[in-house]
């Protein structure tokens, strides 16, 4: 059986207004990841994306700016389009939903659904502008939320409350172009009736296809699901969009939310028409008749989940002959400096303003290591700068380096002929098989976070491989020991060109320059199978002996204070305007207090920890045992995202002793561990001065 086709789509992003790395850690950089990590497989994978450039947003910034929305669309498509290239995220085609084929595809689709009677018109009230002599759209009009009297509510939802709205009960709304008051009006509209699908919808969300998809996505449409599906319009009066293709309907189009997916395959047809293939598309996007259908992946951020769960495999589904998705990896939020991501602020890193200043590698590393797949996660200048600095330069980097000048130095910058294998060397290409192949089946669970930390902790045992081997000792009165250690290390490194190419693709073609090889997808495709042999076999080889190696650059320079130090500013100068509007009103949070025999309870003692390691499936947990003064202690500590194990044993810490034992993720925790907290991160609580066990903390 051959494998199935895989086609990888990223949410269109909106032609409104620049990237910023909200959008990137959400979509884009978990897609690349699999997709480029597919294609060195040698599996069937298209990537597709492109600008969604419909809808009312972008006519409003059109009229505040005095130019059309065709004039906007271009600008912000050709931005991201050019900012994603930088970036590296390597789509097989990024279209945008203003091209020609677009409109024929998505007036096809309503046509064969109005004729399969799959749509119901409905005729409904509606605000109307006598001043601007047209329907308001829901973000046209502006009120008072008729559920929380917040002010400035839109005419579809409240962002204050999150309540969906009917834009006739807002409470005295208004115009935003011209400010009047509106009249209500009738106009129709037609619906996809949701709640006809909802029994077949159940029980594919019970089915075996969606029960390991994430939990946030099942949550969110179970939820749906406990309320009722309701109809949903389908089309809007508004004069930009692709137009409704039935008569007597001037003036209506598709509405965004039905257009926008609709996109994806658009974008394909494109593609196949560029490869001289027109029907090509439907072998990624159509059932098959040997049965054999192609997997369907959607990328998005959790704002998309009802969009890309419900609505677009009911308007597939109705169509008919269309796959339904295979997964749909919905992340969660990325927040900046421990606030929330705020455009109409300015509150954000745009994508091109960080790649003007810094390097593409750097930031994804950063954004794949906080990636908010399960939780919302927090981005900060300091914790970037000290990821590049102390993970990628210091770990990753420092092998290759020491590596390079090592063969350079001592073997005129060729790969050495090993001598005999020893236990040392064995182990060391066990652990390359072993990460190799975990790796591997991380990126495939779509857990790129922990795929990425595999590979960092390769380069710490390759690390480790290098001081335990001592070559610069070997050199000198054993040269076949020596020899046979960086031959090693050069396989290591040959190796860390493609495991890094997911993640790194900049670096992982300039260590392809230093090593003299190019990127074979033929023994890219022999590595991944050889990581998946079950086999301990030492018997691996990359880099023949013999092999000239070019010249060696540093790949993960170090970033300076003064470098991050404009950012850090901005964002501080727009957080404090923030808070100063706010200080008159709000007042901080007090802690209850506790009286001093309460606090006296508490026993604080010193603790050495002996060992650390990850507890599975638990991206913060890290399992501990210390040595407490009267022996060995376990203890389960949420810090695995600010500490690696191999960072831990030998540290002194400061535990509480007398908690009642608990049971975390199904391992008992005898005590907590003290840690500080702000923006810059977590830091462990530790003895200003070496102290014995069992010191009592007073």
């Amino acid at each position: 059986m051959t494998e199935r086709r895989i086609l990888v789509t990223a949410a269109l992003p909106y032609a409104n207004g620049p990237i910023h790395l909200g959008h990137v850690a959400g979509v884009y950089l978990p897609a690349d990841i699999y997709v480029r990590y597919q294609r060195l497989r040698g599996r069937d994978i298209l990537y597709i994306c492109g600008s969604d450039e419909f809808g009312v947003p972008i006519t409003l910034t059109a009229e505040k700016e005095g130019v059309t929305p065709q004039e906007i669309v271009d600008r912000y498509h050709n931005m991201n389009l050019e900012s994603f290239q930088t970036l590296g995220i390597s789509f097989d085609q990024y279209s945008r939903t203003t091209a020609p084929i677009h409109k024929e595809t998505a007036q096809d689709i309503f046509t064969v659904l109005h004729g399969k009677g799959n749509l119901k018109e409905k005729h409904q009230q509606q605000l109307y502008c006598e001043s601007c002599s047209r329907y308001l759209p829901d973000r046209f009009v502006e009120g008072t939320c008729p559920h929380c009297q917040a002010e400035k509510a839109r005419g579809d939802q409240c962002d204050t409350c999150g309540k969906w709205i009917d834009q006739v009960t807002l409470v005295d709304p208004g115009c935003k172009i011209c400010g009047n008051s509106p009249v209500i009006r009738e106009t129709s509209h037609w619906f996809l009736p949701l709640g006809d699908h909802q029994d077949w919808l159940s029980e594919w969300f019970s089915s075996a296809t969606t029960q390991d998809w994430r939990e946030n996505v099942l949550n969110f449409c179970r939820g749906w699901f406990a309320e009722g599906l309701e109809d949903r319009a389908v089309t809007r009066d508004l004069g930009w969009g692709v137009p409704v293709p039935l008569e007597d309907h001037e003036g209506k189009v598709l509405y965004v939310w039905f257009d926008a997916p609709i996109g994806y395959i658009s974008a394909t047809k494109e593609y196949a028409q560029a490869q001289n293939d027109p029907d090509l598309w439907k072998k990624y996007w159509c059932t098959q008749d040997d049965g054999e259908d192609p997997r369907l992946i959607h990328f998005i951020g959790k704002d998309n989940i009802v969009f890309h769960a419900i609505f677009f495999p009911v308007m597939m589904q109705s169509y008919g002959g269309y796959v339904l998705p295979d997964f749909i990896p919905a992340n969660e939020y990325l927040t900046l400096e421990g606030r929330k991501i705020s455009t109409s602020e300015n509150y954000a890193v745009w994508l091109k303003d960080y790649l003007a200043a810094f390097k593409p590698d750097p930031l994804r590393y950063c954004l794949t290591a906080i990636a908010p797949e399960t939780r919302d996660a927090d981005f900060s200048w300091k914790d970037f700068q000290s990821r590049n600095n102390y993970e990628l330069a210091d770990i990753i980097g420092n092998f290759i380096n020491r590596s390079l000048a090592f063969a350079k130095r001592y073997f005129d910058g060729v790969v050495p002929t090993p001598g005999e294998l020893e236990n040392i060397d064995r182990d060391f290409v066990v652990s390359i098989r072993q990460k190799t192949q975990q790796l591997a089946d991380k990126i495939d669970a779509y857990r790129f976070r922990d795929a990425q930390r595999e590979m960092m902790d390769l380069a710490r045992d390759a690390n480790k491989y290098f001081n335990d081997s001592e070559p610069w000792k070997t050199v000198k009165d054993d040269t076949d020991r020596c020899a046979t250690t960086l031959y090693h290390c050069m396989q290591a490194v040959c190796a860390f060109h493609l495991l890094m190419e997911p993640f790194l693709p900049e670096s992982a073609e300039k260590l392809r320059s230093i090593l003299n090889v190019s990127l074979d997808l033929k023994e890219s495709a022999d590595f991944w199978a050889w990581g998946a042999n079950t086999q301990l076999d030492a018997d691996f080889e990359m880099l023949p002996a013999g092999h000239t190696l070019g010249e060696a650059v540093i790949l993960f320079p170090k970033i300076e204070d003064s470098d991050i130090a404009p950012e850090v500013e901005r964002l501080k100068k727009i957080a404090g305007a923030g808070a100063a509007g706010e200080a008159a009103t709000d007042e901080p949070e007090k802690t209850p207090a506790i009286t001093y025999d309460q606090f006296m309870e508490t026993e604080l003692r010193v603790a050495t920890i002996k060992t650390a390691e990850r507890i599975p499936n638990a991206d913060r947990l890290l399992r501990l045992i210390v040595d407490d003064g009267e022996g060995d202690r376990q203890i389960v500590a949420g810090i695995a995202e600010h500490y690696d194990p191999e960072q831990l044993p030998g540290m002194q810490v400061i535990i509480v002793v007398n908690l009642a034992p608990a049971k975390i993720r199904g391992v008992e925790s005898n005590g907590m561990l003290l840690a500080a907290k702000d923006k810059s991160g977590l830091a462990v609580v530790t003895p200003a001065a070496a102290k014995e066990p069992g010191s009592r903390v007073s």
